[in-house]
């Protein structure tokens, strides 16, 4: 468990010490930058908002900066602050989104805008149930790992919410510093709240094949594309680090990792959907 506080609303000042690391979109804006401070960890938002992590990643305090409201605190510890909290607990956190297919969980991987929480989306509104949108977590059960539910919402940009959304599902309210919208699962977008068994993982492609095509990654490969989708509050902590690529070295070698990729038209989700439904429920190959 992580607990969460708010402190009143303060100026950014500056920090008398360089970053250890820093996340950084595309386009060059920074988006946040990692302190180690005497009481743990600093993630500042710049003009957004300041979370204090305790150094066992067991609590945070947020000071949002002014005019910031608690919507966007909250949206903040969410979908960024917390899976890196989870990390520094021990615990496996990647940038994906999983559904529940079968008895077992499915997840989707991929950078940012590639289409993950889109497609889980589509499951979610299509009788399947949603386990996590973008901050999966995953627990070692046995020969093989479970995936943990998260947030009973998922995020979407305007397309995808036309698209998929119905008019009638509840959203979170809107936030000044993005267009997308967080909607939260009900009647018309299911949710699953219990643990289900890691079945496949799919690393998304850019959306450039003509048709959809999947293809079983190596170990190596798999690897690759775990450390890359990895969320990580200390990058630094050797000790930490260690364990770390060596579970995810365990994880890679689960034989259940496939590149996937398939046109981005929301015209084919549903034979996409039912493509990799097929797919996810063929048996699995022992290495």
């Amino acid at each position: 468990m992580s607990g969460f506080n708010f402190e009143s609303p303060r100026l950014q000042a500056p920090f008398n010490a360089l970053p250890f690391h820093e996340w950084v979109f595309p386009d060059g804006t920074l988006w946040t930058q990692f302190f180690r401070t005497s009481a743990g960890y600093l993630l500042r938002f710049p003009d957004l908002a300041d979370f204090l992590v305790s150094p066992d990643g067991l609590s945070a305090t947020c000071s949002p900066a002014p005019e910031v409201t608690d919507a966007t605190a909250h949206h903040l510890y969410l979908n960024q602050v917390l899976p890196l909290m989870l990390s520094r607990q021990g615990k496996l956190v990647f940038h994906a989104s999983a559904v529940e297919i079968g008895d077992g969980a499915v997840a989707f991987a991929a950078a940012s805008g590639s289409g993950k929480s889109t497609l889980a989306a589509s499951f979610a509104i299509s009788g399947f149930r949603l386990l996590t949108d973008d901050g999966l977590v995953l627990q070692g059960s046995g020969p093989g790992y479970q995936a943990l539910p998260g947030h009973p919402s998922i995020r979407l940009w305007e397309d995808s919410e036309e698209a998929l959304i119905p008019a009638e599902v509840e959203a979170s309210p809107a936030l000044a510093f993005t267009s997308k919208s967080r909607f939260l699962a009900g009647r018309d977008i299911g949710f699953c709240d219990r643990p289900r068994p890691l079945r496949r993982v799919y690393f998304l492609g850019d959306g450039g094949a003509p048709e959809i095509a999947f293809q079983r990654m190596s170990a190596a490969e798999a690897l690759i594309q775990w450390v890359k989708h990895s969320f990580l509050l200390d990058i630094e902590e050797k000790p930490l680090l260690a364990s770390h690529f060596d579970e995810v070295a365990r994880l890679a070698n689960q034989t259940i990792c496939y590149h996937l990729d398939y046109p981005r038209r929301f015209e084919d989700l549903a034979r996409v959907r039912q493509v990799i439904t097929g797919h996810a429920g063929e048996k699995v190959e022992t290495a």
